[in-house]
């Protein structure tokens, strides 16, 4: 895969080779993001971070990890203040942003948007999630944490056994993990979720086109010796109305009880986040935040390496980092 001056518009782009090369590059991120010390590699350069969806934790993901390598962020957030309420086109929109950024990252509420605005862009566009679709940083963020909290306890990513629970129609980031999961061997999903929000099947005959396993799964029942459990919230937003919505909230629970009860005593909990923490949801209840295989915050470090990564590659600068790199003069507590 070419990175320098190519838009990451979906994980379909990405090969296993292409996938280290972003981890190892994320890696060396790390004592810039842990703030060890700082690089200056893109002063100078703009981010358009244009978020038309709602949107806190990727789109400030974004941001931080253009800072860290030395960049400026311009921000647009919300439909209603863009031009676009007022009937521009996505093509219109792209030209005009694209003159004053040297790279854009885009969210809109619509499948296949970020591609469509790509085509009318002068600088590199990488998809922070388009409508129910793809989120393929995400994917790879989320994919970079499995391979580390599999090294932690000794194991990788080929042979993994995955369960994927709650909302799988509409969860763009299981539909993107799954895909580049698919590029390793010997994977075996679980799928739990009503029928009603079922892994597509498309995502169904790509893990079976790549030789791998699926169990389908309309309850919580026996024991898993899954590696990982990654659930995912109700898509709201993704609904007809607030009420159809509702009949699915709080239906794949998990809390310290249900993991012990289901899971192996080492199986790595993660979720895309944000989890609804509002009592009536029961989602990923907050007993389990003492636990040690709750890696929900560490994808989130995670992230920040990953976009810092994928900025550096697609501009360029992945191999001289290093050398624009400066001391750290305040007090950091990461």
């Amino acid at each position: 895969m070419k990175f320098e001056g190519s838009h990451i518009l979906s994980v379909n782009q990405f090969d296993r080779e292409s996938i280290e090369r972003v981890f190892d590059v994320a890696n060396q991120m790390v004592p810039y993001a842990k703030r060890q010390k700082r690089t200056t590699v893109l002063e100078g350069a703009i981010l358009g971070n244009l978020f038309f969806e709602p949107s806190t934790r990727t789109r400030v993901s974004f941001g931080t990890a253009f800072n860290l390598l030395g960049g400026e962020v311009r921000e647009t957030t919300g439909m209603s203040n863009s031009a676009l309420a007022k009937g521009e086109s996505l093509y219109d929109t792209a030209r005009v942003l694209s003159g004053y950024s040297d790279i854009i990252t885009m969210r809109h509420p619509d499948s296949g948007s970020v591609a469509e605005f790509s085509q009318g862009s002068r600088v590199p566009v990488i998809n922070g999630g388009d409508g129910a679709n793809e989120h393929p940083t995400q994917a790879l963020l989320d994919l970079y944490t499995i391979q580390k909290e599999l090294l932690y306890h000794g194991g990788n990513i080929d042979g993994l056994h995955i369960a994927m629970m709650g909302d799988l129609k509409y969860g763009r980031t299981v539909h993107s993990l799954s895909k580049l999961l698919c590029l390793f061997k010997n994977i075996r999903f679980t799928l739990i979720s009503p029928k009603e929000l079922a892994m597509p099947d498309s995502i169904l005959s790509a893990i079976e086109d790549a030789g791998h396993r699926y169990t389908i799964s309309e309850t919580i029942e026996g024991n898993f010796d899954a590696d990982i459990c990654y659930q995912t919230r109700v898509q709201e937003e993704r609904f007809g109305s607030q009420e159809e919505a509702n009949l699915y909230r709080g239906k794949f629970r998990l809390n310290q009880q249900i993991y012990t009860k289901h899971f192996q005593s080492k199986t790595v909990i993660m979720h895309p986040l944000p989890r609804d923490s509002r009592t009536e949801a029961n989602e990923l209840d907050n007993d389990l935040n003492m636990n040690p295989n709750l890696a929900i915050f560490r994808q989130t470090d995670n992230g920040v390496l990953v976009r810092m990564a994928l900025f550096a590659l697609t501009l360029g600068v992945e191999d001289i980092v290093s050398k624009f790199d400066k001391e750290v003069h305040w007090y950091s507590g990461h």
